[in-house]
């Protein structure tokens, strides 16, 4: 079994990605809310940043990002990955995304 992660950055594609991975069998997920790093940082009262940079970078849009997780068996982690491609085209692209995965040792409550 696998844990795969995605980070989207595109997350106006989460509802038809989500349609995809159920039409396919795909049907447990959790998703969470992100804030990306650059957010943090800005917030943090007690950073010496520069005044200027930081009023650039807090009166941008905010960062604000999707995270998937999906516990897969290993034969459904290529056609996952295949649909979430498919769906929010090339990661290689900046600020789309980033997705991979960790083997699991261990898993309990899937009902399976």
């Amino acid at each position: 079994m696998q844990l795969l992660v995605l980070i989207l950055k595109k997350y106006e594609f989460m509802d038809e990605l989500l349609k995809h991975l159920a039409k396919s069998g795909i049907k447990g997920a959790t998703i969470l809310d992100g804030t990306g790093m650059a957010e943090a940082l800005v917030n943090m009262e007690d950073l010496p940043m520069f005044g200027v940079l930081r009023r650039m970078l807090s009166e941008e849009e905010k960062e604000v990002s999707k995270v998937m997780l999906i516990v897969l068996k290993d034969e459904q982690v290529i056609m996952t990955r295949s649909i979430i491609k498919d769906v929010i085209g090339d990661l290689r692209e900046p600020n789309t995304g980033i997705m991979f995965s960790i083997p699991i040792t261990y898993v309990e409550g899937l009902g399976d």
